[in-house]
């Protein structure tokens, strides 16, 4: 074969071989477009979503305070396959420095998860909103930085480096024990989306717990650029966060937190269980103030709080004593059934003393005895010497003369044995005893034993925020307002008249009387008109139905000639009875101080003016 047709044969090899080279890449390119066109492709999305979580109302004070409050939260993850060991150390200090989180406590959370071979770890749950927007700015530092790096999951090469979302809420409660236990607390729980959300327990954050919690989360939704950030364009979806409505009180926290500072030095001085006061406007129903010397903080619970976590204002029921008395005989003015001038018989027999006073009164009814505690200079008193000197023989001798429905529904018309309707939840009703059982007797003309027991607070049961509506009518012209709380609270104010207008007034200026030369002394201040009664009572529970325990009490009001009027009320829950101190129990020496501090405090913050 010559030289020519050698090459010639080479020049057709090299030509088949290569058109079989590209025949073979032209299959491959078709069957690579057969492949693209027929099997499921893992295209980056071009879009993202960002929610805006929505948080629970505040609850401000009336003077714009924020007694409670909502703040946001963030969880930090990271999936520890992707963090690069080498640059583990980078990742830990940056995102102390970020986060304010110890570097010790970030570096033992990573190593502890990887020797239990965990992939997807929380490095924290409670990032406040300004440390969340700095660590979205280090997650992008750490992916320039070649911190995390990519891992193949399902064939394909992915990288989870440092995420940033919203976590739930956390409530604050700025001014730590102010105004508890009425503000309440709340208790956390986890929703679907495993965010935490709150929920009210007690007090205000329980009773407008639907309106606190009426909200609605914010959505971002549209195109991202290269860094993952939304782009802003008419196809955008928008939805604005609604957080949850503001709760505004009635109760400025000025006045608020004096009144508390008052109630817990008295609380020392007089070895009591507890102190609860109420200011209240007498034509309004608004609670300016309801303090209690038992608070906690609601953000630390501690074991030793729980039987502080109550609202005993509204939820305690106690046999209330001589403050009942105003209400009884004011039953007995109204039905016409006694007079300013009459004369009414002490039932006090015997000599007098070196002091010219007849011995205590007794009142034998059927197997029981009722005794007065305060000596009378005559056999005959009026209407002013029973509720100045506070006779219980007087009062239940008044009551005899109400019929059965007369007291039964004069009492109800007071609202005891029934709710006030103050915005609180949990209110207790207290006791007062049944139409048939004040009938007993009457047909016979027999004194009836629950007439006359109930006439001056032994036997029944009241609260304390009972007790202060029913006040409210000696200072507003014989109409009760209903307390309420919060703005909203008042919205919803019911008056309602218990007495007529010349009944009332003839009480206040009993209740006056008693201020200016009665058991209330005390409370006396110059150019403002005091009223008020006391009660000294004992809580039932012993062996023999009572304790050594004694709840003194003042219920009154104050008016300056500027047109405020208050009605104020004072329960001291077992003061020292006991050595050197044992007269504190009596109420003109434990309630009564209180009281006039109260109307110190109303007067020095210009709620009062003297004349």
């Amino acid at each position: 074969m010559s030289k020519n047709e050698q090459q010639q044969k080479r020049r057709i090899k090299k030509l088949g071989l290569l058109l079989f080279f590209i025949i073979c890449a032209l299959l491959i390119f078709l069957n690579s477009i057969r492949n693209t066109q027929t099997k499921p492709r893992r295209i980056p999305n071009l879009q993202s979503s960002s929610n805006d979580l929505a948080i629970r109302g505040d609850i401000l004070s009336s003077d714009n305070f924020k007694i409670a409050t909502s703040k946001k939260l963030f969880k930090a993850s990271i999936d520890l396959r992707c963090l690069d060991k080498d640059k583990e150390k980078l990742f830990v200090t940056l995102f102390s420095l970020y986060s304010n989180i110890p570097v010790k406590k970030i570096q033992q959370k990573i190593t502890k998860n990887r020797k239990k071979h965990k992939k997807n770890i929380i490095l924290s749950y409670n990032i406040s909103s300004r440390d969340a927007k700095n660590l979205h700015e280090l997650k992008y530092k750490l992916r320039r930085l070649g911190v995390f790096k990519a891992i193949k999951i399902n064939g394909n090469k992915i990288v989870h480096g440092l995420d940033i979302k919203e976590s739930g809420e956390k409530r604050v409660y700025l001014y730590k024990d102010t105004l508890t236990p009425v503000v309440g607390y709340v208790r956390k729980k986890e929703n679907k989306k495993g965010q935490t959300k709150l929920n009210g327990i007690k007090g205000i954050e329980r009773y407008y717990n639907k309106e606190l919690n009426n909200m609605r989360d914010g959505l971002l939704k549209g195109d991202r650029d290269i860094l993952s950030y939304i782009i802003f364009n008419k196809d955008s979806k928008i939805v604005k966060r609604k957080d949850g409505r503001n709760i505004k009180l009635n109760i400025p926290l000025k006045l608020q937190r004096n009144i508390e500072l008052i109630l817990d030095r008295y609380k020392t001085k007089l070895e009591a269980d507890e102190i609860i006061v109420a200011i209240m406007q007498s034509q309004t129903g608004k609670i300016i103030t309801l303090a209690s010397s038992n608070r906690f903080n609601p953000d630390n619970i501690l074991q030793k709080d729980i039987p502080n976590l109550n609202v005993n204002a509204i939820e305690y029921q106690y046999e209330p004593g001589s403050v009942v008395k105003p209400i009884s005989i004011s039953l007995v003015i109204d039905a016409n059934k006694v007079t300013s001038s009459e004369l009414i018989y002490a039932h006090n027999k015997g000599k007098k003393n070196k002091n010219g006073e007849y011995p205590q009164g007794r009142y034998h009814l059927g197997k029981w005895t009722i005794r007065d505690d305060h000596h009378f200079k005559k056999h005959y008193i009026t209407l002013k010497d029973i509720i100045v000197d506070s006779s219980n023989i007087g009062t239940l001798t008044l009551a005899q003369r109400l019929t059965a429905t007369q007291i039964y529904e004069g009492f109800k018309r007071f609202g005891l044995s029934k709710k006030t309707g103050i915005d609180l939840p949990y209110e207790k009703k207290g006791l007062i005893h049944k139409l048939y059982q004040y009938k007993a007797g009457q047909s016979k003309g027999k004194d009836n034993i629950f007439k006359a027991t109930d006439s001056y607070g032994q036997g029944i049961t009241v609260t304390f925020m009972q007790l202060l509506k029913a006040y409210s009518a000696f200072n507003n012209d014989g109409i009760e307002s209903t307390p309420c709380i919060s703005v909203d609270g008042c919205k919803k104010n019911n008056q309602q008249r218990v007495i007529k207008l010349s009944t009332a007034n003839k009480m206040k200026q009993l209740l006056i009387d008693t201020v200016k030369e009665g058991t209330g002394k005390k409370a006396d201040i110059q150019g403002l008109q005091i009223g008020g009664k006391t009660g000294t009572a004992n809580v039932s529970g012993g062996k023999k139905g009572y304790q050594r325990k004694y709840i003194s009490s003042f219920f009154g009001f104050v008016n300056d000639d500027k047109g405020a009027k208050y009605t104020i009320g004072v329960m001291v829950n077992n003061p020292v009875n006991r050595g050197e101190h044992w007269y504190y129990y009596y109420a003109s020496n434990s309630a009564v101080p209180v009281f006039r501090e109260l109307v110190d405090t109303l007067v020095n913050l210009n709620y009062l003016h003297k004349q």
